[in-house]
């Protein structure tokens, strides 16, 4: 790869590395790091990674990345979960992306991640597979139960209104 290679990789495909980051980890500071990181490693590994697979070598390397960010913030007890709200006559309908945003929320991290990758990012079952570690099956398996719950979340009204 060379410098110019790079630099359309970082052009093409750097907002997408940190949307897909953001939507798994919900915290733009932790995103910002885990693209950097990742476009580092790029640079790391410039004369290995051929051109026609830096997209994949990217969201791969961002995927990993952020996963090992994530378990060490609950290793160290800074990851606190929110805590459920109460629903009252307050809390209106705020919009069909809050509401699909806490729905993903809810998902676990694996189905998230292979449910923004395919349905965000647009990625083939094979490709998640090569992105995520997982066979194509496993694949199917994770984004089928998580689209189930995403489903039976958003079909009951107090999850809405």
């Amino acid at each position: 790869m060379t410098l110019e290679e790079y630099n359309k990789a970082v052009d093409q495909y750097a907002d997408n590395v940190y949307r897909f980051v953001l939507k798994n980890c919900k915290t733009e500071v932790l995103a910002q790091d885990v693209v950097q990181d990742s476009f580092e490693k790029l640079w790391m590994k410039m004369d290995t990674v051929e051109a026609e697979k830096v997209k994949s070598y990217l969201f791969t390397t961002a995927y990993h990345t952020m996963l090992d960010l994530l378990r060490k913030e609950n290793r160290m007890g800074e990851f606190n979960k929110d805590e459920e709200e109460s629903v009252s006559h307050e809390d209106q309908y705020s919009g069909l992306s809050e509401v699909l945003e806490e729905a993903l929320g809810r998902l676990p991290e694996i189905q998230r991640s292979v449910v923004l990758l395919r349905d965000y990012e647009g990625y083939s079952y094979e490709e998640i597979g090569e992105i995520t570690g997982l066979n194509e099956s496993q694949v199917k398996v994770y984004i089928y139960r998580a689209r189930l719950s995403l489903k039976n979340y958003l079909v009951k009204m107090e999850n809405i209104i």
